[in-house]
């Protein structure tokens, strides 16, 4: 199955520490959805809305174990729901991606991948155990 990440995961130092295959990626975009911020976090959550689109990055065949592997690493506030992805002008795939699910924890203001603070993160949620 095709992955859609839009948030922490589209950076390979995050992505590596959750999945144990090498998959190859593309960027991509999903339209209908928004990205905004999460209280008091550094990462994203993904929601419909029509109208917009969200850029991030798709990465290819990825297998069972790692998939259960990311639904665990997004936890109970994401849902992992399937997805058409544009990889191309006319190109669609179709992918899973995790969709936020705690609406009282969105903000209003949209997440911007350049202002990711990625050590915070690493720190926080990827550490070795």
């Amino acid at each position: 199955m095709h992955v859609f990440t839009y948030g922490s995961l589209m950076f390979p130092a995050v992505w590596q520490r959750v999945v144990h295959g090498r998959y190859r990626s593309v960027p991509a975009m999903l339209p209908g959805y928004a990205r905004y911020e999460v209280a008091g976090e550094t990462y994203p959550g993904m929601v419909p809305k029509t109208a917009s689109a969200v850029n991030g990055v798709l990465y290819l065949d990825v297998d069972e174990a790692d998939l259960l592997a990311l639904d665990v690493f997004e936890g109970s506030e994401y849902r992992r729901d399937v997805v058409t992805v544009s990889v191309a002008a006319d190109e669609n795939l179709t992918a899973v991606t995790y969709v936020f699910t705690a609406m009282q924890r969105l903000t209003n203001r949209p997440w911007e991948a350049g202002s990711f603070r990625i050590t915070q993160f690493m720190e926080a949620y990827c550490r070795d155990s």
